[in-house]
């Protein structure tokens, strides 16, 4: 018969508490909440597209509402999470073709992502108002 009171004083499972924040947990939180993101932003686009179908007067309404400073910033995170879900999109393709596993290769690739995605975003921004 099973001791009880033993049972009753050990835990049930890990709490978050015992977990230490490493880089490929945060990175893997984050491509998780980045693709969340990229459906708002997909919205975003679909409205944009469905008000230069509607007439000039809409559409000049949602232009000058996405140019507005909180417009940009809104879209600024909308490019920053797509560019960043698919660079660990890639970091994950890497890994299910076998390569990366090694704690020096994990590290690098998150390192990599971060800084790739941010590296990128910037550039895309910086090409979009040379050409604009």
């Amino acid at each position: 018969m099973p001791d009880v009171d033993m049972k009753g004083s050990r835990p049930l499972s890990p709490h978050l508490q015992i977990y230490k924040p490493i880089l490929t947990m945060v990175m893997s939180i984050l491509h998780r909440i980045t693709g969340a993101a990229l459906y708002f932003g997909t919205l975003l686009l679909a409205w944009w597209l469905i008000a230069a179908a509607s007439g000039p007067a809409y559409f000049d309404f949602v232009n000058d509402l996405m140019g507005s400073l909180l417009g940009r910033l809104v879209l600024f995170g909308f490019t920053w999470a797509l560019v960043h879900h698919m660079l660990g999109g890639i970091r994950h393709f890497i890994w299910d073709m076998g390569a990366g596993f090694g704690r020096d290769a994990r590290e690098w690739l998150a390192r990599a992502t971060i800084i790739g995605s941010v590296a990128l975003t910037i550039l895309l921004w910086v090409i979009g108002y040379m050409v604009r």
